[in-house]
């Protein structure tokens, strides 16, 4: 409850009792009106009394020498609201408040302030938030939301991603990453293949991921951990593009979805593409003419391939240092195992580094230094294979977004910790991962936002400022009320209050 200063047209500013305890602001009563100062200043002091009288003295008592026992007797309970407040208010902005499921909320609450397993959530929001929910509930809303929400939560956020691209989007971009599963056996969708955490080992599912422009998350599936990544990649935008109506779509993906079969089926259904090209497996009269081209640094020329297919190749003299020195690093590693007798018959492949051992007779490994060499000369250089019309330099820009899927995948498997996956069913893994696929689209919609309102600071740094904004709820010994009152003790809380209005 406040006094306030009204001006009316008249020119005469009314002193008002106003209460927002609802969230809402309320008139409670006009003490008076006035033009003149003086007057205008009594009546606003007597509109503080008036306050006074009515709620009773809401100033804690230091006077005595035992307060600090009487503030403790007159507290009854302090939580952390800060980051439900910011989050809830993305959340609403996004348009995730129409699943209305306050499970669901506090969820995504839980997973951007500690990420955990469902039942570390659990004990988090009672010590934290002060709010009871059983480990019983949680999996039946997870059955609920893999059953009934999974398809409406994809296009919520669909839709709020259109809206901030001005209503558009024709390009997207398409990867996959794995996630493992620290148990033994297989199942139906948990196998064994590829790991890209290097998880050989262990069962895990491929996960894929559109994302647009910016990336903005889009569309995700699940597949089965022994499933080649190039043969999802066509599942996952056929239904992205079916579901949304969408005539044109450019797909953006990696070297390492490309294949004849996909660059084939991409065609036929009438998709253009920017497809990472890999170089040194071309045909020798395509390779020959890379290697003639002798670009310098921020040069890119075109070689055409098909009828329908162009190779552009660039060259960078910041990505030939890298080149070269991931390469010294890789023969060194090599050269360390093969000196330490680590190194076996098993390892002569096509695996990172190990294509340059050979088998020397029937016994002896050893480095092929002359590949290694001539492996230098394509050092800085990059390729791109697409059968879109757009200019090499549209091409090579549109590609280097690329790397926003790559952070999508860091986020959610460090700072969202996506795994470890305690779930056994399909449908509660298929579960958690849209809970991860919300919690990153509001991580997005936070550092879009920080970047409108011209904030340095990032996502991760504002949701630990909004984890410090306690609530204290007081019980007020004249009347008996009980009082809540956030803290906010520092200029950092005070910004975020500001940036967000919360």
């Amino acid at each position: 409850m406040f006094v306030r200063k009204k001006p009316n047209k008249s020119g005469v500013i009314s002193i008002q009792i106003i209460d927002k305890s609802s969230g809402n602001y309320k008139l409670i009563k006009t003490i008076g009106s006035s033009s003149d100062s003086k007057t205008i200043e009594a009546l606003f002091l007597e509109g503080k009394r008036w306050i006074d009288n009515y709620t009773g003295q809401q100033e804690l008592d230091f006077s005595q020498n035992d307060y600090a026992n009487t503030i403790s007797k007159q507290i009854t309970s302090i939580k952390t609201v800060g980051i439900e407040l910011l989050i809830t208010k993305l959340f609403n902005e996004i348009g995730f408040n129409k699943l209305n499921s306050k499970i669901f909320r506090l969820l995504i609450i839980s997973k951007l302030s500690s990420p955990s397993s469902k039942l570390k959530t659990i004990e988090y929001l009672e010590q934290y938030h002060h709010i009871d929910i059983g480990k019983d509930q949680i999996y039946r809303y997870l059955d609920k939301l893999y059953k009934e929400q999974k398809e409406i939560i994809q296009q919520i956020s669909y839709e709020h991603t259109l809206k901030i691209l001005d209503g558009k989007i024709s390009v997207v971009f398409y990867d996959v990453t794995t996630l493992y599963f620290q148990i033994d056996d297989e199942d139906q969708i948990r196998k064994r293949g590829f790991s890209k955490e290097g998880k050989h080992q262990n069962p895990q599912i491929v996960l894929g991921l559109l994302v647009s422009v910016d990336g903005y998350p889009l569309a995700y599936e699940i597949f089965e951990g022994n499933k080649f990544e190039g043969h999802t990649m066509l599942t996952v935008i056929d239904r992205f593009k079916n579901k949304y109506n969408i005539d044109k779509l450019v797909i953006v993906a990696d070297s390492g979805l490309l294949s004849s079969q996909n660059i084939e089926e991409l065609q036929d259904k009438g998709y253009e593409f920017i497809l990472g090209a890999r170089i040194k497996n071309e045909k020798r009269e395509i390779k020959d003419q890379i290697l003639s081209l002798n670009l310098k640094n921020g040069e890119s020329k075109i070689i055409e391939k098909e009828e329908t297919l162009k190779l552009i190749i660039s060259y960078s003299n910041k990505r030939a240092s890298k080149d070269q020195y991931n390469r010294k690093k890789g023969i060194i590693r090599l050269q360390k195992q093969l000196k330490s007798g680590k190194l076996t018959k098993s390892h002569i492949n096509n695996r990172g580094y190990n294509k340059y051992l050979i088998m020397d007779g029937n016994v002896k490994i050893s480095i092929d230094m002359e590949k290694f060499n001539k492996d230098a000369k394509w050092d800085g250089m990059k390729g791109y294979i697409t059968n879109t019309d757009l200019s090499k330099e549209d091409i090579i820009e549109n590609y280097g977004h690329l790397w926003k899927i790559e952070k999508a995948f860091r986020i959610s498997k460090h700072d969202l910790k996506i795994r470890p996956i305690y779930h056994r069913l399909q449908r509660r893994i298929e579960a958690h991962i849209t809970i991860n696929f919300v919690a990153y689209k509001i991580y997005k919609e936070l550092e879009r936002q920080l970047k409108e309102k011209e904030c340095r600071l990032s996502p991760e740094k504002i949701i630990n400022i909004a984890k410090t904004i306690y609530q204290i709820e007081i019980r007020n010994p004249h009347t008996n009320r009980l009082e809540k009152v956030n803290l906010i003790t520092n200029k950092h809380q005070k910004l975020l209050i500001d940036l967000f209005e919360i």
